[in-house]
C-alpha cells in the first residue's frame, strides 16, 4: 500500500526521531503570513491556514455523528494528520497520499515540525480501538495541540511533553473512544491552553440512532464549568465557523482560558449549539 510505504520507510524512534516528509517535487513556496485561520468542519476535523502553510486534521467519512456533513477534502492541504484510521477521523479518500501522517513519531514538513504522541484510543488499554495520536505543531507562531479522540487519562510524562498549549482541540462529548465532558475538564485544566475548541460532540449533523456521543451542551452545564466561569479562570466566547488567530493577540500567561465555541461548517440546521454566549 503507497501510503503506509511512505511512513514505513522512515526508522522512527518511540519519541523523537525527525524524517523528512516531502521528497521530489514540492509545492511552490507561499507568501509568509502572520495570522492563523482555524476553520471547523465538523466532529475532530479541523483546516489551520497561516505561515504559509495548510495543515488538515481528522478529515471523516460521513456517517453516523457526521451523517449530516460534506466529506472534507484534504486534497489541497500541504500536510493531512489523523488521530487514527477509523473512518470518523482517519478516512483518506481526500488526502494526499505523500502528505499523510498517521504514526506517532516527529516529522519535518520544511521548518514545521510535527509531533504525533500516542495514547489509548479507549478505557479499556486501546483493545477496543487500538492507539490514538495527538498532534503536536507549531504553525503562525501559534503552538497548536489536537487531542483527536482520546478517552485515555493523560501520564506525567505526557503532560510534560506536551507542555502548555496555545490552542487546545479538545474532544468532550464522551462515548466509547472520546473523553466524557468530566473528564475533558480534568485534561483542560491539567494543561491549562490559554485557548480551548472543544470537538467531538453530537451536533444536528448526527444520525442520532448511530451516534453515541453527547451534546456541546453537556460539557458547557457541568457545574465545575460553570464555577470556573464564575471565578473568573475561564471566559466563554463563540464565533463563526472560522477563528483567526495571531499570536501577539493571544491571552498572556496569567490570563483565563478562552473557550471558543466554533459552528462547524456544512451543517443541516444553524441552531446546532444552543447556546447564547
Amino acid at each position: 500500500m503507497k501510503r503506509r510505504q511512505f511512513l514505513h520507510g522512515v526508522q522512527l524512534s518511540t519519541i523523537a526521531a525527525v524524517a523528512a516528509i516531502a521528497t521530489g517535487s514540492r509545492t511552490p513556496a507561499r507568501s509568509q503570513t502572520t495570522s492563523l485561520s482555524i476553520t471547523y468542519l465538523g466532529h475532530t476535523c479541523f483546516r489551520f491556514s497561516g505561515g504559509g502553510l495548510t495543515v488538515m486534521a481528522n478529515p471523516f467519512r460521513p456517517g453516523g455523528c457526521t451523517a449530516g456533513y460534506p466529506a472534507p477534502d484534504a486534497r489541497n492541504a500541504d500536510i493531512t494528520v489523523v488521530s487514527s484510521l477509523l473512518l470518523d477521523e482517519g478516512a483518506t479518500d481526500n488526502v494526499r497520499e505523500d502528505r499523510l501522517l498517521f504514526e506517532s513519531g516527529v516529522y519535518q514538513f520544511d521548518s514545521t515540525k510535527f509531533e504525533g504522541i500516542p495514547i489509548d484510543h479507549d478505557r479499556f488499554d486501546g483493545k477496543r480501538f487500538g492507539t490514538n495520536l495527538i498532534w503536536m505543531w507549531n504553525q503562525a507562531g501559534i503552538k497548536i495541540v489536537h487531542l483527536g479522540g482520546g478517552a485515555a487519562p493523560l501520564q506525567f510524562e505526557q503532560r510534560v511533553l506536551i507542555g502548555r498549549p496555545d490552542v487546545l482541540l479538545l474532544p468532550i462529548g464522551g462515548g466509547d473512544k472520546a473523553y466524557t465532558p468530566d473528564e475533558a475538564l480534568v485534561i483542560l485544566r491539567a494543561l491549562n491552553p490559554r485557548l480551548v475548541i472543544p470537538t467531538h460532540y453530537q451536533t444536528t449533523a448526527a444520525d442520532e440512532a448511530a451516534c453515541d456521543i453527547e451534546p456541546l451542551s453537556s460539557f458547557l452545564e457541568l457545574e465545575a464549568l460553570q464555577t470556573l466561569e464564575d471565578q473568573g479562570d475561564i471566559v466563554l466566547r463563540s464565533a463563526s465557523g472560522t477563528l483567526t488567530l495571531t499570536a501577539s493577540a493571544l491571552p498572556a500567561n496569567d490570563d483565563p482560558t478562552q473557550i471558543y465555541l466554533l459552528t462547524p461548517q456544512g451543517l443541516p440546521s444553524a441552531s446546532n449549539l444552543r447556546i447564547s454566549v
